[in-house]
């Protein structure tokens, strides 16, 4: 429990210090910039590389969709274990979300991931959670080789350490799910829980 809160107030301590390269992110995008987040936006956009910039908002955008999928999972799930996956999903991504509502990120879930939900949510029982499972497995196989990249490669000092802070819990998630999922959904492992 002490590790959660530890991850979570890293995550926090992170995510806080990301806000102003995230709204510098959103402004690139064409985004309209109507609030006090547009002078951020604009002071750190020169200093920010288009790839650190993209990682912060796929960041943002995967937060949601976990926080959204993982409602689904608490709703829909047949298994405790399913269900209890997915109240953590929730948990986990909800502060950091709420975070970065405070700047210009998106709002709603992508066409990927709306079509996930829409997919997901038509399932019911072993079915959904299987499938559920299994996109989670994916999804956080993804979710790890990205925030290993840009620990490894980012170039702002921020968006990198947000990265190296947050690794270590998409790793405990990747092997919770890997421990619930179907035996075909994960085909290797990720075992250390430490940015290498």
């Amino acid at each position: 429990m002490n590790k959660t809160i530890l991850r979570n107030t890293a995550l926090n301590s992170a995510l806080a210090g990301c806000i102003s390269l995230a709204a510098a992110a959103q402004s690139t995008s064409g985004a309209d910039m109507t609030s006090g987040s547009a002078g951020a936006g604009q002071s750190g956009l020169s200093q920010v590389s288009s790839s650190d910039k993209m990682f912060v908002m796929k960041a943002a955008e995967g937060g949601m969709a976990e926080v959204e999928l993982g409602k689904l999972a608490v709703e829909k799930g047949s298994s405790s274990d399913v269900k209890t996956f997915g109240q953590r999903m929730v948990d986990d991504h909800s502060k950091a979300n709420d975070q970065l509502k405070q700047i210009d990120v998106p709002t709603d879930l992508n066409a990927k991931d709306k079509a996930t939900e829409a997919r997901l949510s038509k399932l019911t029982g072993t079915q959904f959670d299987q499938a559920y499972m299994a996109d989670m497995v994916k999804d956080h196989q993804q979710d790890v080789a990205d925030f290993r990249k840009e620990s490894k490669m980012g170039k702002d000092f921020d968006v990198k350490g947000f990265a190296w802070q947050t690794l270590p819990a998409l790793q405990d998630h990747l092997n919770q799910v890997r421990s619930l999922a179907p035996s075909g959904s994960s085909k290797t492992q990720t075992n250390s829980t430490t940015p290498q």
